[in-house]
């Protein structure tokens, strides 16, 4: 009388972990550029929030505030997007009219994605990351 086996075989367990092992490296790349995105989206939305104040700023104060003054009225970038980027505001309150350029620097994982820039005519650089 023969005994029946029970379980799997070492080449069965093999296929599961080829198997596994390609899906991951499929998903992995999709999942890092998502995670990028959503990053980017959240720079965004604080860039837009800091041109709102600095619209407020104008009517106020007949003049753009600097990042200084911005962060003395309060202003604190989100947690979310401070992890992941660092940002400046470059404001020349001398021309007529005057007017600003916000930048956010990514780094750390975040900074394969590159800089993005909003000013106060509205242009968005670089396009295709808006």
């Amino acid at each position: 009388m023969q005994k029946l086996s029970k379980g799997f075989t070492l080449i069965e367990l093999m296929i599961v972990v080829v198997i596994i092992g390609i899906l991951a490296s499929i998903a992995y790349p999709s999942y890092t550029q998502y995670i990028i995105r959503s990053s980017r989206v959240a720079a965004q939305s604080a860039m837009m929030d800091i041109a709102n104040r600095q619209q407020q700023f104008l009517m106020a104060d007949r003049q753009y505030a600097d990042k200084a003054t911005l962060e003395a009225s309060g202003y604190v970038l989100p947690d979310e997007v401070s992890a992941k980027y660092d940002f400046d505001i470059e404001i020349d309150n001398e021309a007529s009219p005057p007017n600003f350029t916000i930048t956010f620097s990514p780094t750390g994982s975040q900074a394969v994605d590159g800089d993005l820039a909003l000013d106060s005519s509205g242009v968005k650089t670089p396009a295709d990351k808006w």
